[in-house]
């Protein structure tokens, strides 16, 4: 049997924010590790079978550069994005992936998140292929996580052997303790192993609303060499609804059955900083730090510092996460309640929800290293090869300062080529771009001038990556 991984990247993250952020969600970060979890999820799911179609991957347009980077990284550069153009949850993403992955043939599913840890490699995979095993057989699967303690964050699955008698809310403390002790329940972990078919006909029973307006969207869709993208007017109109609410838990007791495989390897979705904590190594005193960080007479504390030294004097049992623009310190027991920093930053406007100082770009990045009235000062890193987009502003003029490297700069009808310690002036309102031509990065400091300096006074004549 054909199998057809598909992982899940559109979440934003927004407990583990300083380090989350919409505009680089959690997904994309190296927690503790050189690979980040989408691309060790990914990685995961290439191990799981030999007759593996390319891997699907679901996620936000605003993030297709950074998810076709890192699986350059790891060597996976067959894999299709499906791009949605606003987050509908979980059910819209997993029918895409069904309705492309069925032009072909009819595969199992390996449905994943991307922001998830397992420690235990030969588990997962044993598991895996058992969950595929039952998929054969038209049954649609979940993996439920052993439970490890009380823990009542998660929703829970009761079963009987392989069959699912019912989903639970995330429990208060007293029932948590009940289902720990009775063994019959597990964590749902929201991994889910099923045919195409068998996917489109449950969400054809159960929620025809999704699953007409979805597959509204694909018929519409446009594609290019790189991306699938479903039409964006038709997509807006998809209620936005996850896969358990929509399918998963009305399954048992229905004419589709509804398996599960239990996953014993060490699972942990990472929801908050205390479950990032629960992950990493600790010192003798339970702190898990990352970074400069001095701790003196501190406990049980996780502390990660990104620019800066930082120090703790007698202190236990916190989070402290430290960036450029931002500073988190929080209770470790009410990690949960990050969301609320976040939900306040965006009813305030700021864009500490969003974006982090340092901004990925699809031709490279840049840092706003420092800013005041009428001015911004960037620091500006373009890959080999790469090009910004043939642009001009309404309400600002630049001034570019070659510090490494070599730039390309067109400005008007003349083209630069500048070296390091060369500099040139962008008039306001003249079209411009600025490109490397070397194989080495070029890196730029633009001193930005006007009364407005936002990122939105742009207008686009040609750009390479279709933004």
């Amino acid at each position: 049997m054909i199998v057809q991984p598909v992982i899940i990247a559109g979440g934003s993250g927004t407990r583990l924010w300083p380090l989350s952020r919409s505009g680089f969600p959690k997904q994309f970060l190296a927690l503790g590790s050189t690979e980040t979890l989408f691309q060790k999820a990914c990685l995961r799911c290439k191990s799981i079978a030999t007759n593996l179609k390319s891997m699907l991957v679901v996620t936000n347009e605003e993030h297709r550069f950074l998810a076709q980077e890192q699986l350059r990284e790891i060597g996976l550069n067959e894999a299709h994005l499906l791009l949605e153009p606003m987050g509908r949850n979980t059910a819209p993403a997993m029918t895409l992936a069904a309705l492309q992955a069925i032009e072909d043939d009819d595969p199992i599913l390996f449905v994943m998140p991307a922001d998830q840890t397992i420690q235990d490699s030969e588990a997962f995979q044993e598991a895996a292929r058992n969950a595929v095993q039952l998929a054969m057989s038209d049954s649609l699967v979940i993996l439920g996580v052993v439970p490890t303690s009380a823990h009542t964050g998660y929703g829970y699955i009761q079963t009987d052997g392989e069959k699912v008698l019912q989903f639970v809310e995330k429990p208060d403390l007293t029932n948590a303790e009940l289902y720990l002790k009775e063994r019959n329940y597990f964590w749902n972990a929201g991994i889910f192993v099923t045919k195409a078919s068998v996917w489109l006909k449950a969400l054809e029973k159960f929620r025809p609303d999704i699953s007409s307006a979805t597959q509204n969207a694909w018929r519409n869709r446009s594609v290019d060499s790189h991306f699938v993208r479903p039409n964006k007017e038709a997509f807006n109109a998809i209620p936005a609804e996850s896969v358990d609410y929509a399918v998963i838990e009305q399954l048992p007791n229905s004419d589709i059955t509804i398996n599960m495989v239990p996953l014993d390897a060490g699972w942990n979705d990472l929801g908050s900083w205390d479950a990032v904590w629960e992950i990493t190594k600790t010192n003798n005193d339970r702190n898990a730090l990352s970074g400069d960080v001095i701790s003196v007479d501190s406990r049980n504390n996780y502390v990660h510092a990104s620019s800066r030294v930082v120090g703790l004097v007698g202190v236990n049992d916190i989070v402290v996460v430290e960036t450029p623009d931002a500073v988190l310190v929080a209770d470790k027991k009410r990690s949960q309640d990050v969301k609320k920093i976040v939900t306040q930053l965006k009813l305030d406007g700021r864009e500490e929800s969003d974006l982090h100082r340092k901004v990925a770009r699809p031709w490279g990045w840049y840092d706003s290293i420092d800013e005041g009235e009428r001015f911004k000062v960037k620091r500006i890193q373009v890959a080999p090869g790469a090009s910004l987009s043939l642009q001009k502003h309404f309400q600002r003029a630049e001034h570019w300062i070659v510090v490494k490297g070599t730039a390309e700069v067109t400005c008007g009808d003349k083209v630069l080529t500048l070296t390091e310690n060369q500099s040139t002036y962008i008039p306001l309102g003249e079209v411009h771009r600025l490109s490397n031509p070397g194989k080495i990065p070029l890196e730029v400091i633009e001193v930005q001038s006007g009364a407005y300096l936002g990122e939105d006074d742009i207008v686009r004549f040609e750009d390479k990556y279709g933004r």
